[in-house]
């Protein structure tokens, strides 16, 4: 046509056309009524083609183009009746599919040359540590990977992202190998020389009979049955045979795991001894306990999270083919055979014991699912536990765990992955019946504001808050801290430990949203912060990379922007933990008096690295409000459910002053480090518990709201003594208590369902979701279709049974996808009790209808076997009506 490749490329889509008189591209093809570029010059000739094969069958125009094209098609496809056959034919021949991929992969893809200095120092940099922080044999290998060397010198580096489970039939070595020209002589010949044998055995049989022609027929043919070696009609030899036989079936029936992976440098060869490196591996703690210069085939010590094995075999992937390779270069993908005990899910390979490991894979589905799994008969626990630990690793998705109880808990994605994994398991890995329990859906407990209206829409009075405190005060009596607990009016929860020592005041306020999400997304980083603090309280030195100090500095500075107003003055600088588990979406806050401790984002000031806590005691002491604190958000009271969106803001934290007994010269202590001499404490109470030592000069009294300092002895003993151990429980009761004087919700995991529906089926697709607590969020009309794409969000806990219910109630006309989203509140309130006359007049005085949030809470509290308010009939009348009684 005379275009130039790079004019076409510019112009084959959008509002182009050619024309053919000019032999030129121009614009406005929409405004003049042509063809775009792509239908003249693409579309029109595989419509064309189409037509004529397979609606108008002409077979002369057929041929002609098959002509044109150089097409040349068998003559069972031509003749075939059905004229898919020969235009797929035509097409493979025209347009094959292999090719397009191939040329796009290589023409597309970025070359391994490419690969930015950037990028390998993210790719090496081992958690928070910083590129330069690395061990010097650790950063010379950051040439290699530019450079992606395949030298004979080049260090072997491969990472292996994934662990997938192949048939054993399916491996190149178990194949039944085709024969060669020489091996079907050789083995014809072997035939015919046992042929001969046996005329030779038939003939001496026959010649040694010399009785009747019946009798020496019966001889010439026994002997050919009995006797002969390999015969096919001896039972016994083929019973032994199959018994021989059937073990090496079974043996290679079952799977086998190869390792996909990438090679960034070097070349791996079969039989080559290599480290494994795990993703906690730590370079420089290797190199530490390694010898100078150790490789993978000496005998190397136990190091953590580093392993040496042989790479058994190496697997080019060709599609559903295995095909074997001697070796591989830098740059490629393969899969590794061999690996199954040394790899879980993914891994990093090397020569080098410097090497970094590398990240691994993240994946968009959250698994949110999870079942109890026990095997149908009790007897075959070892072949349940074997096949889950196969299903872990072939799947990266899937989680197995084993809980403190010794269940065996699956946990998945969602429905439908749920249902594969335990198809896999009965038909794959275990290979046995299993009982799976009824799906168990993960809750998160909350506080909210107070609300402003009721259940009918009126405006609150102080009714409601007066209720909720009520409320609290006539459970506070059941506890055990039932003399040592004060709630006040405004939520603050004080609490006093019992040996009357430490006094520890904490009230609940809940988070902003947006605070909830950014901390939900940033688990990550906050647990990176809390390794970092850790490190600094400990003396150790780490390194951090100033990505990762940019990361924390704008956490800290989005915090500070969301966390405004009053009540949230200064909140960001006097944060003393995250929780659950040290990085969850709860905070706990320093409001104490007089209390300096150090900064969670000490490590963005040098300056604040120095400082200390007021006291040893004191900085023992404070570890036992965070383990409180800790543990009071991981299970909350409403169901024991982890808490998501709550601040515990600690208002007072009082150590009592004691009193020091003499002691006689023998026992006395020797000096501390402070000068002050220890002696046994004898508290007020009676020294209910108390083991540390308290220090005999006398010490300033604190008031309410400030921290006393305590003995100097309770450094060591303090610790983990009686002290710490109560002040951890009071602290966790403190925080349940406060969490009970709020408003209490439940919060529901949530699916983002996108449905593709027509217009007739709309009613319908809407009536399931609304039976099943979802909501649409926005809906529009598929351009140039009567489709419309609906999106909506629906409770985790609803969303069993979704999508075959949705296909029965639309004939199959619509199909939801769910994808894990959010955490989201359930507005009703599981205690809620009508408190006004308003909700007396229209709830009724039992007001029994329907509650969603106590029907959750119940269902978990007595799946965890705790205690469930239920009401039951034990005496009940059958009542008629009138009308029956006519």
């Amino acid at each position: 046509m005379g275009i130039r490749e790079e004019v076409l490329c510019k112009t084959l889509w959008g509002d182009f056309f050619l024309n053919a008189k000019a032999k030129k591209i121009m614009k406005g093809a929409q405004a003049k009524g042509k063809k775009p570029l792509f239908v003249q010059l693409v579309l029109d000739n595989i419509w064309t083609l189409y037509d004529a094969v397979v609606t108008k069958r002409d077979k002369e125009k057929v041929e002609k183009m098959m002509t044109s094209l150089g097409v040349k098609v068998m003559a069972r496809d031509s003749r075939h009746s059905d004229p898919k056959v020969l235009l797929s034919a035509i097409c493979s021949q025209w347009l094959p599919i292999s090719q397009a991929v191939l040329s796009m992969v290589c023409e597309k893809l970025p070359s391994p040359l490419d690969i930015s200095t950037e990028r390998v120092e993210r790719l090496m940099s081992v958690g928070a540590r910083q590129f330069d922080s690395l061990p010097e044999r650790t950063q010379e290998l950051k040439n290699a990977f530019v450079q992606c060397s395949s030298a004979a010198e080049a260090p072997v580096i491969v990472f292996v992202s994934k662990m997938f489970a192949v048939d054993a039939k399916a491996l190149p070595q178990n194949k039944q190998r085709p024969l060669t020209h020489e091996e079907l002589a050789e083995r014809r010949e072997q035939a015919r020389q046992r042929h001969a044998d046996r005329m030779a055995a038939n003939q001496q049989a026959q010649s040694s009979a010399g009785s009747a022609q019946l009798s020496s027929d019966t001889q010439s043919t026994q002997p050919a049955v009995t006797k002969i070696p390999g015969g096919e009609g001896d039972p016994i030899q083929m019973e032994s045979l199959a018994a021989v036989k059937e073990p090496e079936v079974e043996e290679v029936a079952k799977d086998t795991f190869v390792a996909f992976a990438r090679v960034y440098s070097g070349v791996v060869r079969r039989g080559q001894k290599v480290f494994i490196l795990g993703p906690k591996y730590d370079p420089a703690q290797g190199l530490n306990m390694l010898p100078e210069g150790c490789m993978a085939s000496d005998s190397v010590p136990e190091v953590p999270h580093l392993t040496c094995c042989t790479l058994d075999s190496l697997y080019l992937l060709m599609g559903r083919e295995l095909e074997e390779l001697d070796e591989v270069p830098s740059g490629n993908v393969l899969g590794i055979g061999g690996l199954e005990d040394f790899v879980l899910k993914s891994a990093t390979i090397s020569t080098s014991p410097a090497c970094p490991p590398f990240i691994p894979l993240n994946f968009e589905a959250t698994p949110i699912v999870r079942v109890a799994i026990e095997p149908k008969h009790p007897s075959e626990m070892p072949k349940l536990v074997r096949g889950m630990r196969l299903l872990n690793q072939a799947d990266p998705c899937a989680e197995v765990l084993i809980q403190e109880t010794g269940e065996h808990v699956l946990v998945t994605a969602g429905e439908v992955h749920l249902q594969r994994c335990l198809d896999d398991l009965r038909q794959r890995f275990a290979k046995i019946e299993i009982t799976a329990s009824k799906p168990i859906i993960p809750f998160r407990e909350t506080v909210v504001r107070p609300p402003k209206l009721d259940m009918v829409n009126e405006e609150l009075g102080r009714q409601q808050k007066t209720a909720i405190i009520h409320q609290v005060k006539e459970e506070a009596p059941q506890s055990r801290f039932s003399d040592t607990l004060h709630v006040d009016p405004g939520g603050l929860v004080t609490i006093t430990t019992p040996n009357r020592l430490a006094t520890v005041g904490v009230c609940a306020l809940p988070l902003p949203t947006e605070v909830t999400c950014l901390l939900e997304a940033s688990s990550e980083l906050v647990r990176t912060l809390e390794q970092v603090n850790m490190s600094l309280r400990e003396g150790r030195s780490l390194t951090v990379s100033p990505r990762t100090l940019e990361d924390i500095a704008h956490l800290k500075a989005r915090l500070a922007a969301l966390l405004q107003g009053h009540k949230w003055k200064n909140a960001v600088e006097h944060i003393w933990a995250f929780g659950p588990r040290r990085y969850g979406p709860n905070i706990l806050l320093n409001s104490v008096e007089g209390y300096q401790r150090p900064s969670v984002w000490q490590c963005l000031d040098p300056a604040e690295k120095g400082a200390e806590p007021c006291a040893a005691a004191l900085r023992d002491l404070d570890n036992s409000i965070v383990s409180g604190f800790q543990l009071a958000t991981l299970s909350g009271p409403m169901c024991e459910e982890p808490l998501m969106g709550v601040c515990f803001s600690v208002e007072r934290w009082d150590l009592q002053q004691t009193r020091a007994r003499p002691e006689p010269p023998s026992r006395a202590a020797a000096p501390d480090s402070e000068g002050a001499e220890a002696g046994e404490v004898v508290p007020e109470d009676g020294g209910a518990g108390l083991e540390a030592a308290a220090a005999a000069t006398p010490e300033e009294e604190a008031g309410p709201g400030q921290v006393t300092r305590h003995w100097a002895g309770a450094g060591s003993a303090g610790c983990y003594g009686p002290v710490s151990g109560q002040l951890i429980a009071v602290m966790k009761e403190a925080c349940r208590h406060a969490f009970q004087a709020r408003p209490q919700r439940l919060m529901a995991a949530m699916y983002t369902c996108e449905i593709m529906a027509t217009a007739e089926v709309l009613g319908r697709v809407y009536g399931v979701l609304g039976k099943r607590e979802g909501r649409v969020l926005h809906e529009e009309m598929k351009e140039g279709t009567d489709m419309f794409l609906i999106s909506a969000v629906l409770p985790v806990a609803e969303s069993f049974g979704f999508a075959d219910e949705i296909r029965k109630r639309t004939s199959g006309l619509a199909s939801p996808q769910l994808v894990f989203s959010h955490w989201e509140v359930i507005a009703s309130d599981p205690y809620w009790v009508p408190t006004t006359e308003e909700e007396y007049l229209h709830f009724g005085e039992k007001a029994d209808s329907a509650n969603q949030a106590l029907k959750y809470m119940n269902a978990v509290r007595r799946r965890k076997g705790l205690y469930v308010e239920e009401k039951t009939v034990e005496h009940a009348e059958k009542q008629r009506t009138l009308g029956k009684n006519k």
